[in-house]
């Protein structure tokens, strides 16, 4: 028989390898979800360059890319050193989550053995690191594409719905701070914690969309010199394109919401084979108003137009302060963390962007803090809430003055 204490060392690495084997399943996920291309088919994973997939011992977590020294066995052609950061970051974490909450259940129960308790412990374990794979693969994907798909927001929000039905447990560990000391609720009051913790999470930030849109929804573009503008359908599968001068913009990155308009100061306007003059051209998602200087303003339906272009000075163009995926990202965050994890995520989140803003302005690099969604801090922020939260709580109010309880 395996010895106790060598027993124990060996489930310490399996929760790392595990979390690497996982990290390597999340590379697949960023890839392919945002492009719409099935996690299950192709089943196996296949080089980008020369498409050929890779058989299983070539594809072992964090091993494979040492050995073949970040390339395709096949083509030579490179593989990007990302793979293997996914893979080593999501194992140290399943590892650090699987280590915090032992070290949790030790202090409470003070077992010889941590197989004592393990009914105890690893579910809560399993929840967790559900939840920081969610988080892994969510960030990347906002990071590559902008974008937070709902089959991680609203699929992790069911997920952390359902973890506090099934593991009651994970109230006092992680939300309320308490350990394992802490009371365990019902099952009917611990789902009705998270789902108003999502609740608020979701009101929150909606709230703060909401007035970003107030102070920050429109980008005015005023040119020295008069620009050539059109709009143009690539493709009947792909969304119309928005160009100006050397600047595309596509329709999925203009409007957001049905109210957005895109306004255009015009000098000249062509629609189909009739011309305009001075005025403005409104572009709504589905239709487009000419308002000329001089005349009646004309509405065309967006599948009438086969060709429309002009010349501009200026132009409004819609956007928003921060995208719905995040709220339904901080509301995944609630059902899982608890509402005093959205308030500090959020004020963390908003923080660690302020930080990484200005570190990026001192090295002379402020392109890099424009090009990372809000998404990834929210992540952060959640992160950090789950390891040193509550203690960092506790040390603040304390040293505030306040009585150490929330």
């Amino acid at each position: 028989m395996i010895r106790p204490e060598l027993a124990e060392l060996l489930l310490h690495f399996i929760v790392f390898y595990l979390g690497a084997g996982i990290g390597s399943f999340l590379n697949v996920v960023i890839y392919r979800v945002p492009l719409g291309i099935s996690v299950n088919n192709p089943k196996r994973s296949f080089c980008f360059s020369c498409k050929k997939q890779i058989p299983w011992y070539r594809n072992l977590p964090l091993i494979t890319w040492l050995a073949q020294r970040g390339k395709c066995a096949e083509c030579g052609a490179r593989i990007s050193f990302r793979y293997f950061f996914v893979e080593l970051l999501t194992g140290l974490l399943f590892y650090a989550v699987f280590r915090h909450v032992m070290a949790e259940a030790i202090v409470y129960w003070s077992y010889p053995s941590m197989w004592s308790f393990l009914p105890v412990w690893g579910p809560v374990v399993l929840v967790f690191c559900i939840f920081t794979a969610l988080l892994v693969s969510g960030t990347f994907i906002d990071i590559d594409h902008y974008i937070l798909p709902h089959s991680i927001t609203l699929g992790g929000l069911v997920v952390g719905l359902l973890s506090s039905f099934l593991v009651p447990a994970i109230v006092p560990v992680m939300m309320f701070g308490e350990g394992f000391e802490g009371e365990v609720p019902g099952r009917g009051k611990a789902i009705l914690i998270s789902f108003s913790s999502a609740c608020l999470g979701l009101g929150l930030l909606w709230v703060v969309v909401e007035l970003g849109k107030l102070a920050f929804g429109r980008r005015k573009m005023k040119f020295d010199s008069i620009q050539n503008w059109n709009i143009a359908q690539p493709d009947e599968n792909e969304a119309p394109v928005f160009t100006v001068g050397d600047e595309k913009l596509s329709y999925n990155d203009i409007f957001a919401r049905r109210s957005d308009r895109l306004i255009i100061t015009t000098d000249t306007v062509t629609v189909n084979d009739r011309s305009f003059g001075k005025g403005k051209a409104e572009v709504h998602m589905e239709t487009i108003h000419i308002i000329p200087d001089e005349g009646e303003k004309v509405i065309y339906k967006l599948e009438e137009v086969k060709k429309i272009e002009g010349r501009t000075t200026e132009i409004v163009i819609p956007r928003e302060a921060m995208g719905f995926g995040d709220v339904l990202l901080i509301a995944m965050i609630g059902s899982f963390l608890g509402w005093q994890a959205v308030l500090f995520t959020i004020v963390a989140a908003s923080m660690l962007g302020s930080v990484f803003a200005i570190f990026t302005r001192i090295i002379g690099h402020t392109e890099w803090s424009a090009k990372i969604p809000f998404g990834p801090y929210l992540a952060g922020g959640a992160m950090i809430w789950l390891f040193y939260g509550p203690q960092f709580v506790h040390w603040y109010l304390t040293r505030a003055g306040f009585r150490a309880e929330y």
